[in-house]
């Protein structure tokens, strides 16, 4: 009887709650700025979510009860992402404390001659990018080392701050470390691994035309900036034990991930090794970071359980060094965890009230093939990263809207969480309000519009998203009714 009652809402009532969401956070955005996740976005969802609640108990007939059961429904299903995202805040401390991403760094920056200044930049800020799972971290480190490498060698500042968020958000995108990649593979219900796999025939391409632009663009330049390269290199030489037994962990991560071992039990070893590892390579800043006057067994003990919990701090006498090297941990990831939740719970309110099914009835009609279907999620993406300003938000947003619509039409949901990082990820540092563009634009020194036209891998990956769907390449589409399968 009481689903006799329920009445379906409009899409103009639907639009209220986003038109809330909206305000609320240009609002919170102007008033906090990137500090907005650390608790104003989620007092926004919250705020949201009981304004989606009473409209659909007031004007659906929607039982509270129903609502409740939707919003613990919701976070039932991203249970697995929370513990993916401790072990990745674990992880990461570990593989910084062991040497893992220093001698990764090290290496890496060895690479970098004069001619190919902005393709070895790009290079290797998706290298740390993807080691390290965060693109804020890559570009407030190596980024600004970079930057000023870059300006030494008379490049415009707006192509180096390019080169530097092209390779960060690169490997932001595919790390199985990063925090987008684990929330759009989870709001869509798309395995980690899997996610990652199929981004990679759009991330890929785009790397590539991305690469080979900076590579014709660096050979208009050929200052020497090896001074400044030489004294970076020699500090991470002075504080790490740099060596190549280290890669020994992300080679056996990679073979993991290629066996498609569950993430969890991927990222558990992974992280269990690299303690292994700092403790036999490491022992003096396991020291350090436990505050002990003598490596013993009891600070080792103490140091390596700090650095997977807490927030770690090791000096090394170079500034930027500082940066690179600190870690925070499990607890680094609870804002983004206290976020997802949140937004949970505004996800779980939208669909019981029908709001999100009435939404998205308006999408269908433009849906009717499947070009149109990706290229309606890239806009609606690049849409929610500007009105919503946080690309978290517009990820669970784009994921909710467009999951019933990829299955009813038969498509496989790594469709949709790889259009969804196609458009969502890579765009939000491209919008000036947004949390990703003000904060980069503050760290490098450039301002959004300075440096938009030369992130081109941002600006290439929508649309290679939308020529994939074109083509047809590697989508597949099945029906119900029948279980056939269509390769497109």
């Amino acid at each position: 009887m009481e689903n006799h009652l329920k009445k379906m809402p409009s899409p103009l009532l639907s639009l209220v709650p986003i038109l809330v969401l909206v305000a609320l956070l240009f609002v919170t955005i102007r008033t906090f700025g990137s500090d907005a996740l650390s608790g104003g976005s989620q007092v926004v969802l919250l705020t949201t979510t009981a304004v989606a609640s009473l409209l659909a108990m007031i004007f659906c007939k929607v039982k509270w009860r129903d609502i409740e059961e939707a919003i613990c429904k919701n976070i039932l299903g991203v249970a697995t992402a929370i513990i993916i995202l401790l072990l990745i805040g674990a992880l990461s401390g570990s593989w910084m404390i062991s040497g893992i991403v220093p001698t990764l760094i090290y290496y890496g920056m060895q690479i970098i001659h004069p001619s190919f200044f902005l393709a070895s930049c790009c290079v290797i800020c998706a290298v740390v990018s993807v080691m390290t799972g965060s693109s804020w971290t890559t570009i407030a480190t190596i980024g600004i080392a970079l930057m000023g490498i870059g300006e030494a060698q008379g490049f415009a500042t707006g192509w180096v701050a390019g080169a530097i968020i092209s390779g960060a958000y690169f490997g932001d995108k595919i790390s199985p470390l990063s925090d987008t990649t684990v929330l759009a593979s989870s709001v869509t219900h798309t395995p980690l691994f899997s996610h990652i796999r199929y981004m990679m025939l759009t991330t890929i391409p785009s790397m590539v035309i991305t690469l080979i632009i900076f590579t014709i663009a660096g050979f208009t330049h050929t200052s020497n900036a090896s001074g400044q390269i030489a004294e970076f290199a020699a500090s991470l030489n002075e504080s790490f034990n740099i060596s190549l037994w280290l890669l020994i962990v992300p080679v056996v991560t990679g073979i993991l991930i290629a066996k498609k071992v569950p993430s969890l039990i991927t990222l558990f070893i992974s992280t269990a090794m690299a303690g292994v590892f700092a403790i036999f390579f490491q022992p003096h800043l396991l020291q350090e970071v436990a505050g002990a006057s003598v490596a013993d067994a009891s600070s080792l003990f103490k140091g390596l359980f700090m650095t997977f919990y807490g927030s770690t701090q090791i000096n090394t006498g170079n500034e930027a060094l500082n940066s690179l090297v600190a870690t925070r941990g499990m607890a680094g990831m609870m804002n983004t965890i206290w976020l997802i939740i949140c937004a949970m719970c505004f996800g779980g309110s939208m669909t019981a009230s029908g709001m999100l099914e009435s939404l998205t009835s308006v999408f269908l009609r433009f849906m009717k093939r499947r070009v149109g279907m990706v290229a309606s999620t890239v806009c609606s993406g690049l849409f929610l990263n500007i009105v919503t300003a946080d690309q978290y938000i517009s990820i669970i947003l784009t994921g909710n809207m467009f999951k019933d619509i990829y299955k009813k039409k038969g498509y496989e949901s790594r469709l949709l969480s790889r259009t969804t990082e196609d458009s969502v990820t890579v765009t939000s540092v491209l919008v000036p309000w947004n949390t990703c563009g003000m904060t980069q634009a503050t760290i490098l020194g450039v301002a959004t519009l300075t440096y938009l036209p030369y992130c081109f891998f941002n600006l290439i990956s929508p649309l290679m998203s939308i020529t994939m769907a074109a083509i047809g390449f590697k989508i597949k589409q099945h029906h119900e009714e029948d279980q056939s399968i269509i390769v497109n």
